[in-house]
């Protein structure tokens, strides 16, 4: 079912599009297999590993950069800590953005990371979100009494271990002094999208997630914003890895730091890395 036919000077030529996923691509414009498949071209692929964080502009990105190229991008969405063990374990990625510096140091340190590819990205900022559309705004600072906020509820993080966002968020609680009152109260998810949805639908009435992540979700409320001095700089790194032999991983790194991929993060609450 899936093999397509096509007809040339008389000739039949069958073949299943998968295997020409990479064999045809930006060399087949330099062989003449161009001129015998055009469409093959046109239909070359990137595998994108991207953090949760970036689903909805990602999907942006994705978007424009097809229509811009032609090309098809599959994008894989997960908290960049288990994206970073899946591409350690040989999943077939092109491109990694990651919610924070220190997995991509892991990855780089391990040689998965291509040489001269990397650069920082996005910035982003770590928010206290309420579930009540009411909710009042809480003074985020030292002085803080987030477990009376939380009354008898949980407080709605990613993994705090090993997921940036948890990561960002227990330092922000350590610096202000509150994390060992609240430890006992958090509610830990796999990744910051799972975390939003926990508030989302009411089964913690606080989290801590990006403010990207806010902006996304009609059914959160921001009470308060972390300052920026109580975490490590929020930076989204991206990079080629070392595995791939993709033509378009290039092509795909300058268009994000393009017009069409600037308006697409910045719509969703980003901002660039270095404005």
């Amino acid at each position: 079912m899936f093999e397509k036919l096509y007809k040339k000077q008389g000739l039949a030529i069958m073949f299943k599009p998968a295997l020409l996923r990479r064999a045809v691509g930006a060399a087949a414009l330099s062989t003449g297999v161009a001129g015998i498949f055009p469409q093959a071209v046109a239909a070359a692929e990137i595998t994108v590993f991207a953090a949760a964080s970036l689903t909805n502009a990602i999907t942006e990105v994705e978007t424009r950069f097809e229509a811009a190229t032609g090309h098809d991008v599959i994008v894989s969405l997960a908290g960049s800590s288990a994206l970073a063990r899946q591409i350690r374990q040989g999943a077939p990625a092109d491109i990694f953005i990651s919610a924070n510096p220190g997995w991509m140091d892991t990855l780089e340190e391990g040689g998965l990371v291509e040489d001269g590819t990397r650069f920082d990205l996005l910035n982003n900022a770590i928010v206290l979100i309420g579930a009540d559309p009411e909710a009042k705004p809480v003074e985020i600072g030292p002085e803080m009494d987030l477990a009376g906020v939380l009354g008898g509820g949980r407080l709605a993080m990613a993994l705090v271990g090993a997921v940036p966002a948890g990561i960002y968020g227990k330092a922000a609680l350590e610096s202000l002094g509150i994390w060992d009152e609240v430890a006992p109260r958090v509610a830990q998810a796999d990744n910051v999208r799972a975390a939003l949805a926990f508030v989302a639908m009411g089964e913690a009435p606080y989290g801590i997630v990006y403010a990207t992540d806010a902006v996304a979700e009609d059914r959160v409320t921001v009470v308060g914003t972390f300052p920026a001095e109580t975490h490590p700089p929020i930076v989204y790194p991206a990079a080629a890895l070392t595995a791939s032999d993709n033509p378009l991983n290039a092509t795909f790194l300058d268009f994000l730091r393009g017009h069409e991929a600037r308006e697409a993060f910045k719509a969703e609450g980003f901002t660039m890395a270095g404005e």
